[in-house]
């Protein structure tokens, strides 16, 4: 599902509300999960543990794309800082969080910022 309200959107890169698996690692193990939302600078997810703010992550994400018309992955991985971390009201082991990254290769940032492009 796509959202966009452009009175209302701050952010420079646009943003796209798509469910992207996405695997979180930072000293206390791995986190498996899907993003709520992406855009080409950063990505808004759901965590089950909760991950202090400034915390350095390493992110792997898998975008769907397809090839010669066959369904496939491209598995971006890069850096990330947790810039927001938000309880979910009633749910004491859920949090939701938005990740900045920090260090991605430019062949990788053009392509996500292309796939993001594409649906936006």
């Amino acid at each position: 599902m796509i959202i966009k309200d452009s009175q209302s959107e701050r952010r420079r890169s646009p943003r796209i509300y798509r469910n992207i698996p996405l695997k979180i690692v930072d000293e206390h193990g791995d986190i498996v999960t899907e993003t709520a939302n992406i855009s080409g600078t950063g990505a808004y997810c759901q965590v089950n543990r909760y991950i202090d703010m400034m915390t350095k992550l390493k992110i792997d994400l898998l975008l769907p794309v397809t090839k010669g018309g066959a369904k496939e992955s491209r598995k971006i991985t890069c850096s990330g800082a947790v810039v927001r971390t938000e309880p979910i009201p009633g749910n004491t082991e859920q949090y939701n969080i938005a990740v900045f990254f920090t260090d991605i290769s430019k062949r990788d940032a053009t392509f996500l910022e292309n796939f993001v492009g594409q649906d936006s």
